[in-house]
């Protein structure tokens, strides 16, 4: 932001105060009822939220950290999406039994497939409880609020009864100016009972993640295990499916444009309430250097992944893992500079000001200290994602923290089984000579990109990415961490516990290792010269970012506040509706089979069409799932305000009942995380007659669909 529009924020009138849109993601013990009720709710807020009697949020988890799923039968059957499943459809696929190719479909119960490890959350109950937490820190300043805070958090968490299966958090909300506690309910026994086949639960892939219009069957079906009295437990042949206190109905009515439409889940992050000097950051500096890291990789790894099965099955996570916030950062950057995110914050700013002059002193101080840490923060933003993408320097991490830990005396047994298990997990799916190639290309990126104090001594000879290859590639191969040289006779991607047998001699080695001591030549230079400055004036800015939240709430009567999403449970609404994204663009609110038949390309990696499809589409063998166009309704979008962990939220209609799976964002859209704007801002979603159309027609597993509660 440059010292000119900084000073106009202070010129501007009170006149130009900010315009309140609907939307927003709400605590749903603090819903806007009244407003989604003038939208055409016809529930209400308790039909929603209830820790009385059943209600909707009995159905909505949170599905294995990150995504969200809800039950939909009256047996615990799961409805999440496609990405949310895909590491556990992966991990039940082989060469020879590629389930992420053909799909899985499981006949009965009994055909069900465990997922070690995989959990869902409830939310038991949601609590206000700021005075507790926040008691005795009025006066108190870093570190010793956040050590009063933490106290108060335990001394809170000890004093509340919970079961053996559930648990409390305590989150922040308002970056600080208020606290709430979570009682969470855990279930262990998660099977997998369906999955299309990419082709349809992956279809248009990459070139169509972010993108509308969208025909992308992302769903995938699981189930929820619990013992003889339905309460959690670690998965047994014995478990019997979950009956939940509440399933969600699932409509195939046809929808309309402006129909009602809300989103429950557990939206990621946001940060709609930053400073617009804080915006302009974003938008000109560290996402465009998260975009440049992600690009050499994803194009280094999709060469090798087009040619060859084996690497395209061991990386297909992966890759959609890192193309993901790839394509949503560019639109990102592109929805600020087109919805003049900048300006509008500076016309807000200005004003809040008009109202309470005191807020000029607060956002002169953030001025300064954003443009203080800026070339910390760049470099942490280029650092951290070299190291995150370049898979070997990330492994060599791993082992730099273990070293660490063993050398302060805190690694136990339970650390070390912790770590093997990660590593054996990682080694499975990894190839030392590919990621040779990216890491050299993201060096030469790292040398070139970076301020020269910013570098280790001597990096300079990473500038050429053709060298580099070289380079890197003989590391490799002389590297126990790439597993291409042993140690303890045995490579770590061949016996984890024989490599690991005598530690000593597994230190000595790693401490010698070329790739081990590339790492730490980077690591411990960004650790010296830019992590403690970047921290530091982090650290004051989060402490003023809680003042001005503070003053914004305070100063602006009219508008109502809603915290940003920091991956609790969560409701948002808006209504089904089309967009006009650019001049002369205008896109509809539905697509079809029909346009899923247009896109198909023989053959190809994102727009293949599995034969039955093609069959059902030519005879119109569409039961009841077809709408008035005669076609077989695929997705759709609406104005829902939504984010990364709303993947699988359910989106429902006005009387509760399911009628999509949401799974993506709009790309002219996705800047919503920090500047939410009704005229591009569009959620995606699966329609719920194209999940049944497949689940009936295609996988012929009507027995699924006889176990819900359709509405027609």
């Amino acid at each position: 932001m440059t010292k000119k529009m900084l000073l106009s924020v202070f010129l501007l009138p009170a006149a130009m105060a900010f315009a309140q849109q609907y939307g927003g993601m709400w605590i749903p013990t603090e819903l806007n009822e009244k407003e989604m009720k003038d939208l055409g709710m016809k529930i209400s807020a308790k039909d929603i939220y209830n820790t009385q009697k059943p209600s909707i949020k009995d159905a909505v988890v949170q599905f294995n950290g990150g995504c969200t799923a809800e039950i939909i039968s009256p047996k615990g059957l799961l409805l999440t999406n496609h990405h949310c499943g895909y590491s556990q459809i992966q991990a039940h696929s082989t060469v020879q039994n590629d389930l992420l190719s053909n799909g899985f479909w499981a006949k009965n119960p009994e055909g069900e497939l465990p997922n070690p490890g995989v959990k869902v959350d409830f939310i038991v109950d949601i609590k206000e409880v700021s005075n507790q937490i926040l008691e005795g820190t009025e006066i108190l300043t870093e570190p010793e609020l956040t050590k009063k805070i933490n106290k108060n958090i335990e001394i809170y968490k000890n004093s509340q009864k919970t079961e053996p299966f559930q648990s409390i958090i305590v989150k922040p909300m308002y970056y600080g100016n208020k606290y709430y506690a979570y009682t969470i309910e855990t279930y262990k026994d998660i099977r997998l009972v369906g999955a299309p086949p990419q082709s349809i639960g992956k279809f248009g892939s990459d070139t169509d993640n972010w993108v509308w219009p969208r025909h992308t069957g992302d769903f995938s079906m699981f189930r929820i295990y619990a013992d003889k009295n339905n309460k959690p437990a670690e998965y047994s042949k014995d478990n019997i499916p979950f009956v939940p206190k509440h399933y969600l109905p699932v409509s195939i009515k046809d929808k309309t444009e402006n129909d009602f439409t809300f989103v429950f889940g557990f939206p990621g992050k946001t940060t709609e309430y930053l400073p617009a000097v804080g915006v302009e950051k974003i938008m000109t500096d560290i996402d465009p250097a998260r975009i440049a890291v992600r690009e050499v990789a994803l194009k280094t790894l999709d060469e090798k992944m087009r040619t060859d099965s084996e690497t395209r099955i061991k990386y297909a996570s992966k890759y959609a893992s890192v193309a993901n916030y790839w394509k949503k950062w560019i639109g990102e950057v592109e929805g600020l500079k087109k919805s003049n995110a900048v300006e509008k914050k500076v016309m807000y700013e200005g004003s809040l000001v008009a109202k309470n002059h005191e807020i000029k002193s607060t956002l002169d101080q953030l001025y300064k200290l954003y443009n203080d840490q800026a070339p910390y923060a760049l470099n942490n933003a280029y650092f951290t994602e070299v190291i995150k993408n370049a898979e070997t320097l990330k492994l060599a991490g791993d082992y730099y923290d273990y070293i660490a830990s063993v050398e302060a005396g805190r690694m136990d047994e339970k650390e070390l089984t912790t770590l093997k298990t990660k590593l054996t997990t990682f080694y499975k799916d990894y190839s030392a000579e590919l990621d040779a190639k990216v890491t050299a290309k993201l060096l030469a990126l790292y040398a070139n990109k970076t301020l020269p104090q910013f570098l280790p001594s001597g990096f300079d000879k990473y500038k050429n990415e053709t060298q580099n290859i070289t380079v890197i590639e003989d590391m490799s191969k002389n590297s126990i961490i790439s597993g291409r040289t042993n140690v303890n006779g045995t490579s770590l991607t061949a016996d984890i516990d024989k490599a690991f047998s005598n530690q000593d001699k597994l230190i000595k080695t790693l401490k010698k290792d070329p790739v081990y001591q590339l790492y730490v030549s980077m690591k411990e230079t960004y650790m010296k010269i830019a992590d403690p400055q970047f921290t530091a004036l982090q650290t004051k800015i989060d402490a003023l970012q809680k003042k001005f939240m503070a003053q914004q709430m305070e100063t602006d009567k009219d508008r109502k506040f809603f915290p940003d999403a920091n991956s609790t449970l969560r409701v948002t609404y808006g209504k089904v509706k089309g967009s006009t994204p650019r001049d002369a663009v205008s896109y509809g609110y539905q697509t079809h089979l029909a346009g899923v038949i247009e896109k198909y390309v023989p053959g190809d990696y994102e727009f293949d069409v599995p034969k039955k499809l093609i069959d059902l589409y030519n005879k119109k063998d569409y039961g009841i799932y077809k709408d008035k166009t005669g076609d077989v309704p695929v997705g759709f979008t609406a104005t829902n305000h939504t984010t990364g962990g709303n993947s699988g939220s359910p989106a429902l209609d006005a009387n509760g009942n399911l009628v999509g799976l949401n799974f993506d964002r709009q790309w002219e859209g996705t800047m919503s995380d920090i500047n939410y704007d009704p005229r591009f801002s569009r959620n995606i979603m699966v329609d719920t007659k194209y999940i049944l159309f497949i689940i009936d027609k295609f996988a012929d597993s009507k027995w699924l669909i006889d176990e819900m509660k359709i509405i027609k």
